[in-house]
């Protein structure tokens, strides 16, 4: 029996071009908020403003999950802070440690409720996820078609953000991932498993086939993620060139 593949391929593909996309695109709607107001507690400000609706729906999740899992929670913030590292934190919600299991729930809860909004605005408010499908098929001529006739839906600019700034934000931080060790030893037990003669003949039979379909439709959330961080992409890059050269100043 042959082994089902392309989910995988396609999953880590497309959370590799998000993840990239994403990282670029905040950089330089960091700049245009910069070279706005030329001041960068300024920038900042505006720059978790913009961001709001995900990071506020990003921590609620961890609230939620904590709450729902019987741990405790503390403060709650929505206030941006440039921590030691220099990464930027848009907020956090403070929870007591707890087994690994709840702990790597917690963490995620995120990226399932950032996933769950982005499928449901994705599908038929904003039309973006059917896309996906013909990037996937290489069906370019449909896939350009359909694309330009997205604007024309109700409400899609409206939409379009909302799935951008919760998109933008799902991705857990790597405070998120303190327990994710637990789920890599998991995986890797099943691993060890898939090779044990007997075990891994059932494994492809009854597992491989539903998990290739949930790595696929995995890769369909991150894919459209992608494509509407590309979409602001030009823009956002036009509109930090132009600022620059009004301003001359140069963000670096």
């Amino acid at each position: 029996m042959n082994l089902p593949v392309d989910g995988l391929i396609f999953f880590t593909a497309c959370i590799l071009a998000f993840l990239v996309v994403q990282r670029w695109l905040h950089r330089e709607l960091q700049a245009v908020f910069l070279l706005l107001t030329r001041r960068p507690v300024s920038a900042l400000g505006l720059f978790s403003l913009f961001f709001f609706p995900g990071v506020l729906l990003h921590e609620l999740s961890h609230f939620v999950m904590a709450r729902l899992l019987g741990v405790r929670t503390g403060k709650l913030s929505l206030l941006p802070k440039v921590m030691a590292n220099g990464n930027l934190r848009l907020g956090f919600v403070e929870t007591a440690q707890t087994d690994p299991l709840r702990d790597t729930l917690i963490g995620a809860a995120p990226l399932i409720s950032g996933m769950a909004v982005v499928s449901i605005l994705g599908l038929k408010p904003l039309g973006i996820l059917p896309l996906t499908g013909m990037l996937f098929n290489s069906d370019w001529a449909t896939f350009w078609g359909e694309a330009a006739r997205l604007p024309t839906r109700p409400d899609f600019w409206l939409w379009f953000y909302l799935a951008f700034t919760v998109s933008s934000t799902m991705l857990p931080s790597a405070s998120d991932r303190r327990a994710w060790w637990s789920v890599g030893f998991f995986f890797a037990i099943l691993l060890v498993l898939a090779i044990l003669p007997g075990v891994s003949s059932w494994m492809l039979e009854n597992l491989a086939p539903p998990l290739n379909r949930g790595l696929r439709a995995l890769a369909m959330v991150f894919a459209a993620s992608g494509l509407i961080h590309l979409a602001l992409a030009p823009p956002t890059w036009l509109l930090k060139t132009l600022l620059s050269r009004i301003t001359g100043l140069r963000v670096v």
